[in-house]
């Protein structure tokens, strides 16, 4: 289904001629441009130009390599899914609004047929030209719509339903865009821890190397001074002398007197 899909893309943009390149473009590699040729059967120049055409649209990449004996670059080409898928879709919608707005037109107006010259027309230019067809002179007559709306409809829920089928795979490759984004970016914090770690071990590894150049310091010993026990003199306590009582003298004058 999604082949058919892609397929419709190609035709829609460069025609039906150009639809199996889609067999060589799968979306998961880049293809060599010369390749895609000899598949085709056409000359470079022509699968050059029928990519060049899809590649205006967004709906396929490529990348190069330059020939070092040459000197000249050959392309790779690799189909875009998602976007040729939203691409059909976006038309798919326009034309589904196309007809619903044919539908109000016919509904809500009249339009009028020359049965002799299959021409169809408008009732404001029936009316300029007084309801004769320019061409043979012939009377118009009322246009039934009937049978024309039930097959508008009728191609708006074929459409519809195509759009639903489109959409599923819309979901499915977005979600192994998600998957691969998702993917890219776990290789991308690994890749960063391993760069983290081999830096942090390079550090440790000239720290230690830086470590063994330096002459190791000796910490000078002190050596322990043992001192001297000075003998304590013991202070000599000095008793204070006691004062004698000198004698009293007796007076004798006064024992005379008596």
């Amino acid at each position: 289904m999604l082949k058919t899909f892609l397929k419709e893309v190609i035709t829609i943009v460069v025609g039906k001629q150009a639809e199996d390149i889609i067999d060589m473009l799968d979306g998961k590699k880049y293809v060599n441009e010369f390749l895609i040729a000899k598949k085709l059967g056409i000359t470079i120049n022509q699968t050059r130009n029928i990519l060049y055409k899809i590649a205006d649209q967004g709906l396929i990449s490529y990348t190069r390599k330059k020939d070092k004996r040459k000197g000249w670059y050959t392309y790779f080409w690799k189909i875009e899914i998602l976007k040729s898928l939203e691409f059909l879709s976006e038309i798919l919608n326009n034309r589904i609004i196309q007809l619903k707005n044919q539908i109000k037109s016919r509904e809500t107006k009249e339009f009028y047929i020359c049965e002799q010259c299959n021409i169809e027309v408008s009732a404001e230019n029936a009316l300029l030209h007084d309801f004769t067809c320019n061409e043979c002179g012939e009377v118009y007559s009322l246009k039934d719509n009937t049978k024309l709306l039930r097959e508008l409809k009728k191609e708006i829920d074929r459409l519809e339903e195509k759009l639903k089928l489109i959409q599923v795979e819309i979901d499915k490759e977005r979600d192994k865009a998600e998957k691969q984004r998702l993917k890219e970016i776990k290789k991308e914090e690994l890749e960063k821890a391993k760069k983290k770690a081999a830096a942090a071990a390079k550090r440790r590894a000239q720290k230690k190397k830086l470590e063994k150049q330096k002459p190791v310091k000796k910490k000078p010993v002190k050596k322990k001074i043992e001192r001297k026990k000075v003998p304590v003199k013991k202070k000599k306590v000095f008793k204070k002398k006691s004062a004698k009582k000198k004698p009293v003298k007796k007076n004798k004058s006064i024992k005379r007197k008596r």
